[in-house]
């Protein structure tokens, strides 16, 4: 089933000149026909000013297309109004990104609580009380293995572990999709491959992640790969060598464990004053 169906999208952008003569329209997506099915983990790639942005802030309701359909989970959102939008982007859409976006003086907890606090819901549907929320959000911090992280405040974790509380914080809602903007863009490579590690795993139990990137060693650890050029869709394509990111982290740890028994011997002060 598809969760995300669109239809020859365009988004353009019409700016004055400097003298007042003339409109300037910027076409940022061109007519993209893009779909998307359930259980799909998709990288969308591309250069400066392909459209990546564009595709990426419709797709999370941030922004409507000037022309085209966007079905998401059934819901037409191109003719959706702002209450709607609000809703979606709360119950459909699961947020990641690049700077982590945690409250500073909030714990883990309750850093994943906050989307369940501001839940918008159904008229038929009844306001989750507080053990319930809390229940919830444990059971997403457990899932991405920060059940002993709980009670620790983002100052007290490190970048990998603060990406996995926002992960947790995206999937507590139970979205239609996640997704990911650049999500190990602030991250070296250990904690890079735990992240993709994480969303592997998340995928195997059926999660769908659209996880928008620059870098080509990334997207080797989705299943597919759409790349946008000038506001089109110029590729789709299958990933056949499918790399295994918790694989690839054992080896990079081992082989930094090598590095560091091959470094220089390390003298102590005392050795050195001698």
């Amino acid at each position: 089933m598809a969760v995300i169906e669109m239809r020859k999208i365009k988004r353009e952008y019409r700016m004055e000149s400097k003298q007042g003569e003339e409109t300037i329209v910027v076409r940022a997506l061109r007519g993209v026909d893009f779909s998307a099915e359930a259980g799909e983990f998709i990288s969308v790639m591309g250069p400066s000013g392909s459209g990546k942005s564009t595709l990426m802030n419709i797709l999370g309701c941030l922004d409507k297309p000037s022309a085209g359909t966007y079905n998401l989970d059934g819901i037409e959102t191109s003719t959706s109004n702002s209450d709607t939008f609000a809703y979606i982007r709360n119950q459909k859409i699961g947020f990641v990104f690049q700077s982590f976006n945690l409250l500073a003086r909030t714990t883990a907890l309750e850093n994943v609580e906050l989307p369940l606090f501001y839940r918008r819901r159904k008229k038929s549907e009844k306001k989750l009380n507080t053990q319930i929320r809390k229940e919830r959000a444990e059971a997403a911090l457990k899932e991405v293995g920060l059940g002993k992280r709980m009670d620790h405040f983002p100052s007290q974790l490190s970048g990998g572990q603060q990406q996995r509380v926002a992960i947790a914080r995206a999937m507590v809602n139970d979205p239609a999709f996640i997704l990911a903007d650049e999500p190990t863009g602030n991250l070296d490579t250990g904690m890079t491959l735990e992240i993709m590690g994480l969303f592997q795993e998340l995928n195997r139990q059926g999660k769908t992640i659209i996880m928008v990137t620059h870098e080509p060693e990334l997207a080797v650890y989705t299943r597919r790969i759409i790349t946008l050029r000038d506001g089109e869709l110029v590729a789709d394509k299958k990933v056949t060598d499918r790399r295994n990111a918790l694989e690839d982290l054992e080896q990079w740890k081992k082989d930094h464990t090598l590095l560091a028994e091959a470094s220089p011997t390390k003298f102590t002060s005392e050795e050195l004053a001698s």
